[in-house]
């Protein structure tokens, strides 16, 4: 089964996601950011811990 057909057939099920950060010490959603900051967020080097 395709990834499109799995998405069509579940489209009722799916419900939006909030994604939050941290700034300068406490958490906000990404959502709630202006313009510049939005295209600061996008510009972050995601990395994983050894």
């Amino acid at each position: 089964m395709k990834e499109n057909e799995i998405l069509k057939q579940n489209e009722s099920k799916r419900t939006r996601c909030v994604i939050w950060t941290r700034v300068m010490g406490y958490h906000r959603p990404v959502e709630g950011f202006n313009l510049g900051k939005k295209g600061e967020h996008k510009e972050r080097i995601k990395f994983k811990e050894k």
